[in-house]
């Protein structure tokens, strides 16, 4: 442990990575059956089957008592949609969360998507693609910044700094949501420390060998503040703007970092860092 934070071994990280591996499988499988006329319950069930081929478990279904395998957010619904019987509609905008258990190891990942296409030409819809766009290169920053030596800081830091790039060069201003985050995992979906999607540099816990988290950035089309729902689990935007999620899990190694459930590790994406991702599959 390092300031509460549980720390795994190499191997303990190569049993994650293979956690991984299974949700990136689970995740392709539901991308490739959205569209319009699904149901977002029709979409829990193809997670929830490739999950158990693979002889893992849903870490969601039951946490806290939530009733299904992921969590569906649709439109204005930032995170923690129930899937249901609700119809998808050409243009909605969907995030799709899920996460598994395998040999007792966690792995939760995160993307948002249109549904068949954006609902028209107009400024609006070019809007919400620029939008998950940002929402991913957030990520993409947080990931590159997660480096062994460095601060929890530095992570949420370069998260906010990628927002408020992306929205000053397509000319709007993005919501970054607050008090909803990333977080530690391992042993549990869960763990310490909260990953701040706003933060300063040199801050925080320090980064070290063996860490793994859950980046996790938010974003909304309009203000930045939600609320949570009667069903004690979806949270929307309160102007109803429409918002994206997107997320991976990552370990830090002294070594470098590697991309727990992105299927090349994140290499395409750190590219751009100059970051080349620690490989863990072998």
């Amino acid at each position: 442990m390092a300031d509460g934070i549980q720390l795994k071994t190499r191997g303990e990280l190569q049993a994650m990575r293979a956690s991984g591996l299974v949700l990136a499988r689970a995740l392709d499988a539901v991308r490739a059956q959205i569209a319009p006329g699904v149901t977002t319950a029709q979409l829990d069930d193809v997670v929830a089957a490739v999950i158990a081929e693979a002889g893992a478990t849903p870490n969601f279904k039951g946490y806290h008592g939530y009733p299904a395998t992921i969590c569906t957010s649709v439109n204005d619904e930032v995170v923690h949609g129930i899937p249901s019987a609700r119809v998808l509609a050409d243009g909605d905008l969907l995030s799709v969360d899920a996460g598994c258990i395998l040999d007792g190891w966690h792995s939760d990942s995160a993307f948002s998507v249109h549904v068949g296409a954006p609902s028209d030409e107009s400024e609006t819809a070019a809007a919400e693609v620029d939008m998950i766009n940002a929402a991913w290169r957030s990520l993409w920053a947080g990931v590159a910044a997660a480096k062994a030596g460095g601060r929890l800081g530095d992570v949420s830091f370069a998260i906010e700094q990628s927002v408020n790039k992306s929205g000053a060069d397509d000319g709007r201003r993005y919501g970054s949501v607050s008090g909803y985050g990333g977080h530690g995992i391992g042993t549990e979906m869960h763990m310490d420390p909260f990953v701040a999607n706003q933060g300063k540099r040199g801050r925080g816990a320090k980064l070290v060998p063996g860490m793994a988290l859950a980046i996790e950035p938010m974003l909304t089309l309009g203000r930045p503040a939600t609320k949570e729902l009667d069903d004690g689990w979806t949270v929307v935007t309160r102007d109803g703007a429409r918002a994206a999620h997107v997320e991976h899990s990552i370990a830090i190694t002294s070594d470098g970092v590697s991309v727990l459930t992105a299927p090349d590790r994140g290499a395409a994406e750190l590219a751009a860092f100059d970051i080349e991702p620690v490989d863990l599959d072998g």
